[in-house]
């Protein structure tokens, strides 16, 4: 754990003994991110506590640097500030937690911690970047785009569709277009589809079109409406998949 504050990590040290499932070993603390970068050479270590305001090296500069090790620690901010939460996420952070920490939000954040270590370690690194940060209440969280079947635009906000649940992303579909071509295909002004998730182009009645189509997709028993624009691309990405 790293803190520059001795009561801080006293406060930890205590929590985590608390914490059974999954349990948690202190193998080392440091006061700033310099000893905590050189404490990271000693071996190796599964996950790192990680303060942000620290004199010298603060945290969010020991996690970039941390980004570019192969065999890195996943990192789990623990912080009295909670402006940092987004640009925490995107340094590829397990959780963030903000001072006071509490033990049943210390044991959900090891939880979390302990799924991400198995997922970096079972995907190629490349692979576990591929996700969408997303705020739900009050806490951000990461939704491997692998999981995503659509993306809808609604109002100022986008629909993100899971075969077992929806969230709501703050965002710009042309921009998700742009970024994750390979992914999805536009079926609609308003919508993407994952393409790995195709599986049938059907008549739909009703509806903006006057003659009209929706998609059927794996895991999902609401079909996704196609405008007729866009149905030349759909009927390619449905040929893409059956070759």
């Amino acid at each position: 754990m790293v803190d520059d504050e001795p009561l801080a990590r006293a406060r930890l040290r205590t929590l985590l003994a608390e914490c059974r499932v999954p349990a948690a070993q202190v193998v080392g603390e440091a006061g700033d991110g310099e000893s905590a970068l050189g404490l990271l050479k000693n071996g190796p270590i599964d996950l790192l506590l990680l303060d942000i305001a620290m004199p010298g090296l603060d945290g969010m500069a020991v996690a970039q640097r941390l980004r570019a090790q192969p065999e890195a620690p996943v990192v789990v901010f623990v912080t009295a500030h909670a402006a940092h939460a987004v640009a925490a996420f995107d340094l590829d952070a397990a959780d963030y937690l903000t001072k006071p920490v509490r033990a049943a939000r210390l044991q959900e954040a090891l939880a979390r911690a302990e799924r991400h270590l198995r997922q970096r370690r079972a995907a190629p690194p490349a692979a576990d970047a591929e996700h969408l940060l997303i705020q739900e209440r009050g806490r951000m969280e990461r939704v491997p785009l692998a999981d995503v079947l659509y993306l809808k635009a609604e109002w100022k906000y986008i629909t993100v569709r899971t075969a077992d649940r929806s969230l709501i992303l703050d965002g710009s579909l042309n921009d998700l277009e742009t970024r994750h071509a390979e992914r999805f295909v536009r079926v609609h002004r308003n919508a993407l589809v994952a393409r790995h998730a195709l599986r049938a182009l059907e008549r739909h009645e009703g509806g903006d079109e006057p003659e009209g189509w929706a998609l059927r997709l794996a895991g999902l028993p609401e079909a996704v409406p196609v405008s007729r624009r866009q149905l030349p691309a759909v009927r390619d990405a449905l040929r893409e998949r059956a070759e």
